[in-house]
């Protein structure tokens, strides 16, 4: 088997890496869309990235790696299996990468019912598609802006309520689907619709390194690489093995990170000073702020959570002009953070003080 390049191997890109880990601990982000030219490692950090994901147990035999300990989130498939007494074996595997290709149908992606055995035998019979394979795992879209923005919709569809629902002639077939959507793109070919662009729960824009000594080490490493893949991956081992411990301890950790009703008033005053249509990038904003906060090894968010996860959910949802590139200045958010967070702090102090008067005049009735 070929040897995939190491994530950490990968020279600079780090708020790229660092969006794609976050996702890993996370998936409920909403995945990551990756913006950038050729040849800057897109395809490569993403494929590198399902190396590191910890192994998972699944039910034996089904082919949408139903997770045993979930009967809520069982395929129909192995609803029918366990209703007919059928002993449910397990087994454990690596997460699944799974690479849609451009030109790929419905069908292809949400799978198909056989009608005819269904009316003639009155048996349901499902052919699985790519969203059976992705389940729990990594699903890569290249070039997603190429995609038809219906297949579009119904990746994105699936992957925010982790469910993959088919429905023909009367007759349904359900499965988990439940897996990080992982989108590149070269902005020159073309851009993605606003509204399938905001879906994405993170979008990082990366560019090619310009340091002659950054260029070198990229050079070096790929020479390295090529000649003995073995030889090089065991060298990187040690590191590959550090970020993969991290992110199984953040992922056990993640729903355990707290946070204040003054981290919520931060990140609304943040969202609402930059005039954000909706709610998704608070909701997105929270849950990577507290996806940081575990990687990081913390129970509790700061605004140092706050602000990387701004930085990676808010440039795609900022108003732009047509030709404005997705970017947004780090320091002036920075200041936006911390105006936000007095701000907060000032509005939970007036609100504590108020519901203590409030409960001092019941007191006195």
């Amino acid at each position: 088997m070929r040897r995939i390049y190491p994530f950490t191997a990968i020279v600079g890109q780090e708020r790229m890496k660092r969006a794609l880990i976050l996702n890993a601990v996370n998936p409920s982000i909403g995945g990551v869309l990756i913006r950038g030219e050729r040849g800057t490692a897109k395809s490569t950090a993403a494929r590198a990235l399902a190396v590191l994901l910890p192994e998972i147990e699944v039910i034996a035999d089904s082919p949408f790696g139903d997770d045993p300990k979930r009967p809520d989130q069982w395929s129909d498939l192995v609803h029918e299996w366990n209703e007919a007494g059928r002993e449910l074996k397990t087994a454990v595997r690596r997460r699944r990468f799974v690479d849609l290709p451009v030109g790929a149908t419905e069908d292809r992606v949400v799978g198909t019912l056989d009608i005819e055995k269904a009316i003639k035998l009155g048996e349901k019979h499902f052919e699985p598609g790519v969203l059976a394979a992705a389940n729990r795992g990594i699903l890569y879209v290249d070039e997603v802006n190429l995609l038809d923005d219906h297949i579009v919709d119904l990746l994105l569809d699936s992957a925010a309520m982790g469910v993959n629902v088919i429905e023909r002639e009367g007759i349904s077939f359900q499965h988990p689907a439940s897996f990080i959507l992982i989108g590149t793109m070269n902005p020159e070919e073309g851009e993605i619709r606003p509204q399938l662009l905001d879906r994405f729960g993170l979008s990082v824009e990366i560019r090619g390194l310009t340091s002659p000594r950054d260029r070198l080490e990229v050079l070096e490493r790929h020479i390295q690489f090529d000649s003995s893949p073995d030889k090089f991956y065991e060298n990187w081992l040690p590191q590959e093995q550090k970020v993969a411990d991290r992110i199984e301890a953040a992922f056990h950790l993640v729903n355990n990170v707290v946070y204040t009703r003054a981290d919520l008033y931060t990140i609304a005053t943040l969202t609402s000073t930059l005039h954000i249509d909706g709610h998704r990038a608070d909701l997105v904003i929270l849950k990577t702020a507290r996806a940081n906060a575990a990687y990081e090894g913390r129970q509790f968010i700061t605004q140092d959570d706050i602000m990387m996860a701004a930085e990676l959910a808010l440039p795609h949802r900022m108003r732009r002009g047509p030709f404005s590139e997705a970017t947004l200045d780090m320091g002036e958010l920075s200041s936006m953070i911390e105006q936000s967070a007095m701000q907060a702090e000032e509005q939970v102090q007036q609100e504590s003080a108020a519901n203590e008067t409030e409960a001092k005049k019941k007191a006195r009735l």
